[in-house]
């Protein structure tokens, strides 16, 4: 669980081998966010507007909730939204969400030297600082690009990319309730994926190398924790969700069931950190991330358990690293 969570901030990072420069490990340096699916337009009526949402619009009854209400499909977790979009332009926000994730962190590793910055004489801090800064422009940038190509389709459904602080703790859409219900089976069930692949013979091999180079910031000083803490519990979860989550699985439910469009979304999460020998943990992950999600229909439950899960490994292995473990032996081991 640790070396995966680590993966994750290893592929986060397209600074990362430039911080770094004697790593082999260039094949996870990336995420790719492709193969994303949205629905076609249709008419959408008037409805009452939510108060936090970033696209705030809706409509009494949507077509897929007619649907499933007229199959008997009531529950929240069975329900589908209703996207207008087609698939054309999901391939085009796609192509444009994959190329300006790429030409982000080549703009910057050209822009780099022209402020005078060396980065093989930064300190930790430092260096932990312009990872920092290169995940947060690279998350305002994908972002900025799959809010625009949205907002073109307004008013959109109340649901899709919606962001609801009211009633955390309601039995039936609390995010912050089934944020803790969806931590607390992730943790179980990636324990449980763990111990089942211990048993089937050899351990596949780990890509620990972006992960060892990465382990210099872990508990090096407050500013550099701060950073990762940044870079994992905030930047990481918000850019991930909204793109795996809000994006690509709400878009999925208009070909398929939306148990199904969670299963295919957490298999493309899993890929896209490009670390085979973590999937079957990655993939058991974006599952309970894509479920949470469709109980409540708001993007504060994936995004909270996604930044739990992360910080929360980040802040053990400071811990650890401050009370004398050998942070890069327990990796090895685990």
């Amino acid at each position: 669980m640790v070396s995966m969570v680590l993966s994750l901030l290893a592929a986060h990072s397209s600074s990362l081998y430039r911080l770094f420069p004697d790593s082999s490990a260039k094949a996870s340096a990336k995420q790719t966010y492709s193969g994303f699916s949205l629905q076609s337009s249709r008419p959408i009526s008037k409805r009452v507007l939510r108060s936090v949402c970033f696209f705030k619009a809706g409509d009494d009854k949507s077509k897929p909730d007619i649907q499933d209400k007229e199959n008997g499909l009531d529950w929240p977790i069975l329900k589908r939204w209703d996207v207008p979009w087609e698939w054309q332009t999901v391939s085009l926000t796609s192509l444009a969400c994959g190329l300006s994730f790429i030409l982000t962190g080549l703009t910057e590793a050209v822009a780099i030297p022209y402020l005078g910055i060396r980065l093989e004489d930064l300190n930790l801090d430092e260096k932990a600082e312009i990872l920092f800064l290169d995940q947060g422009i690279t998350t305002a940038v994908v972002l900025g690009v799959l809010y625009t190509i949205a907002n073109k389709f307004q008013p959109l459904p109340e649901d899709v990319y919606h962001y609801d602080l009211r009633d955390p703790f309601s039995l039936q859409k609390g995010w912050l309730l089934w944020a803790g219900i969806g931590l607390g089976g992730a943790v179980m069930a990636v324990a449980l994926t763990g111990a089942a692949l211990s048993f089937g013979g050899e351990s596949p091999q780990r890509e620990t190398d972006a992960l060892v180079r990465l382990l210099p910031l872990i508990g090096s000083s407050s500013i550099s924790t701060a950073c990762l803490v940044g870079i994992t519990g905030v930047f990481a979860p918000l850019l991930e969700e909204n793109v795996f989550r809000g994006f690509f699985m709400v878009s999925l439910t208009k070909w398929v069931p939306t148990p199904v469009a969670v299963f295919i979304s957490a298999a493309v999460f899993a890929l896209a950190h490009l670390t085979p020998g973590e999937f079957p943990q990655l993939f058991v992950l974006g599952t309970a991330l894509g479920f949470s999600y469709a109980q409540t229909r708001n993007l504060l439950t994936p995004i909270t358990i996604h930044a739990f899960w992360n910080s929360g490994v980040i802040l053990l292995l400071t811990f650890l690293q401050l009370q004398g473990y050998d942070i890069k032996e327990l990796l090895q081991a685990t």
